[in-house]
């Protein structure tokens, strides 16, 4: 909650409307709650950008099944999900959807398969959504960055045994500045 009111105080600095609400993404119930919300806080979507995610490692034969469905839920049925439920405020307003992904869901290494493999169905996902919707004016970007220094990686560091230095890693601005970049561009980019 903390990481969303730092954000939500930044923005407001720009002049924007910024509403903070805190949904769970593993839990079906909040989905249905979210376009009532955004309706009556905003009354349209022009662009949904989803970068939440969870990873755990480990070796295919003692990677705990929880664990694989708790990365699924966040990974991949969460920005599903939310995605269904703003497709129509959307495709109302001819918007864009950004999906945060990671250089896994193309190239699986040892110890994050299950991560890999909820990144490649997000990869599926992005891919479908963007067939489905382009011709209606909504477009759907996938961005790939590699380790970024966030506390996520600092935590993978950590558990690969490795010594986490953030600033020889990608950075957030980096990535958003991509993001920015590529939301700036021409509809036929």
């Amino acid at each position: 909650m903390e990481m969303l009111e730092t954000v939500e105080t930044s923005t407001r600095k720009y002049g924007s409307k910024v509403a903070c609400c805190p949904f769970g993404l593993t839990a079906d119930e909040s989905f249905r709650e979210i376009p009532d919300r955004v309706k009556s806080d905003f009354g349209h979507v022009d662009l949904l950008l989803h970068c939440a995610g969870t990873i755990t490692l480990g070796r295919m034969e003692s990677a705990p099944l929880e664990a694989f469905d708790k990365q699924y839920r966040t990974n991949v049925r969460a920005p599903f999900s939310l995605t269904q439920a703003l497709l129509p405020m959307l495709k109302t307003r001819r918007g864009q959807v950004v999906f945060i992904n990671s250089s896994a869901g193309i190239k699986a290494m040892p110890h994050v398969g299950q991560y890999a493999a909820t990144k490649h169905a997000l990869k599926a996902v992005a891919d479908s959504l963007r067939a489905e919707v382009n011709a209606e004016g909504v477009r759907v970007l996938s961005v790939y960055p590699g380790r970024t220094a966030t506390p996520m990686q600092a935590s993978v560091h950590e558990r690969e045994g490795k010594a986490y230095i953030p600033e020889r890693l990608m950075q957030p601005e980096d990535v958003a500045g991509v993001v920015i970049n590529a939301l700036c561009l021409p509809r036929t980019a």
